[in-house]
C-alpha cells in the first residue's frame, strides 16, 4: 500500500478481553453494527492506541475460551482485583 508518503506494511495486532452477560454471547451481540460505527471504533483505536499516520483495520468476533484461556485468566484477574 503506497500512500506516497512511503511504503507501508500490514502488523496483525490483537486486543483481548471478555464480556459479562446473563444472556447467551448470541443475545449479546449486536449484529447490526453499521459500516459507520465500524470505522468508527477502528479511528478510536488507531487514536487512543497508536501513534500518527497509522490506520487500523478490525474484524469483531468472539474467540473461544479455550483458544485465549490464559489472556482471560489475567484480565479477570485484573478487572475483579485478584491480582497475583
Amino acid at each position: 500500500m503506497d500512500e506516497g508518503q512511503g511504503q507501508y506494511i500490514a502488523v496483525p495486532f490483537s486486543l483481548v478481553g471478555f464480556f459479562v452477560t446473563p444472556r447467551s454471547v448470541e443475545e449479546s451481540i449486536r449484529t447490526d453494527l453499521t459500516p459507520e460505527e465500524l470505522e468508527k471504533l477502528q479511528e478510536i483505536i488507531a487514536r487512543f492506541l497508536f501513534n500518527e499516520d497509522v490506520r487500523v483495520a478490525i474484524y469483531p468476533s468472539v474467540v473461544p475460551p479455550e483458544q485465549a484461556s490464559e489472556a482471560v485468566r489475567e484480565l479477570e484477574s485484573i478487572i475483579f482485583g485478584e491480582r497475583e
